[in-house]
């Protein structure tokens, strides 16, 4: 199998396993990470999803020899690797060692949160190639780093360290040399877990909705999203937890 999953107490580790293509994206990885991800959404016991690469790079983006031979990278209504268009109920982490290329970073731009080895790097050299980063890059990226510096890395193609990344929000944890970007994901990711699953699933919803729009427009979006959490037993859970003093239990409704 080309992706591998593991329960790691309630978070969901997805491996993309293609080390000696440095996990780089063909059909088959593609349908793994879909139906991780379907998993992670489906399952009770799970809350948390951390998403990775083996062997020392994350993602190489598009295996251009498997898309030759006729194979899609891409899922219908998922997208680019399964993930780039998908709608995800439950916080995602990308935990990126080595490089992060291409449709690779356009995998860790999908994602709620990125931890990256000090040494990693992230790239979009599409325009390299005569091509664009048509699974997210040149409409993420925007977004996410300063106009100057995103369209910098779009049109040069240049390597955006993760030090340089961190300093600019991109990246929410740097991991020394020789230590695991994944036990750091999870450790991240164990502190989302502990918070309630509808609040979470809530806090998705709303910022994809108010992406792009007025205030007025993302409040009314956030007041319909919001309205059945008010009286939802985990608001009463939360509450009686709050005022016992004890860690809440969530039940997920």
């Amino acid at each position: 199998m080309s992706v591998r999953t593991e329960d790691r107490d309630g978070v969901l580790v997805i491996t993309i396993d293609r080390p000696q293509a440095r996990n780089a994206v063909n059909a088959e990885v593609a349908q793994g990470i879909a139906a991780a991800v379907r998993r992670l959404d489906s399952e009770g016991s799970l809350a948390v999803g951390v998403l990775t690469g083996a062997g020392g790079n994350f993602s190489a983006g598009m295996d251009l020899k498997a898309f030759l031979a006729g194979e899609s990278p891409s899922v219908p209504g998922n997208g680019f690797g399964g993930l780039t268009e998908a709608t995800v109920r439950k916080p995602l982490v990308a935990a990126v060692d080595g490089w992060a290329l291409g449709g690779g970073f356009e995998l860790a731009l999908s994602c709620d949160l990125i931890v990256a080895a000090e040494d990693a790097r992230f790239g979009l050299p599409e325009v390299s190639r005569g091509l664009v980063a048509g699974a997210g890059g040149v409409i993420r990226l925007p977004q996410r780093l300063p106009h100057h510096l995103a369209m910098e890395l779009l049109l040069t193609g240049d390597p955006l360290p993760a030090g340089r990344a961190a300093e600019f929000g991109l990246v929410n944890r740097i991991v020394p040399s020789g230590q695991s970007t994944v036990d750091a994901a999870i450790e991240l990711a164990q502190r989302v877990r502990r918070n309630a699953p509808l609040a979470l699933a809530a806090v998705k919803q709303i910022v994809r909705a108010s992406q792009g729009v007025d205030d007025a427009t993302a409040f009314t979006a956030q007041r319909e999203l919001t309205a059945s959490l008010a009286s939802s037993e985990d608001v009463r859970e939360g509450a009686r937890a709050f005022a016992e003093k004890r860690t809440p239990v969530w039940k997920g409704r």
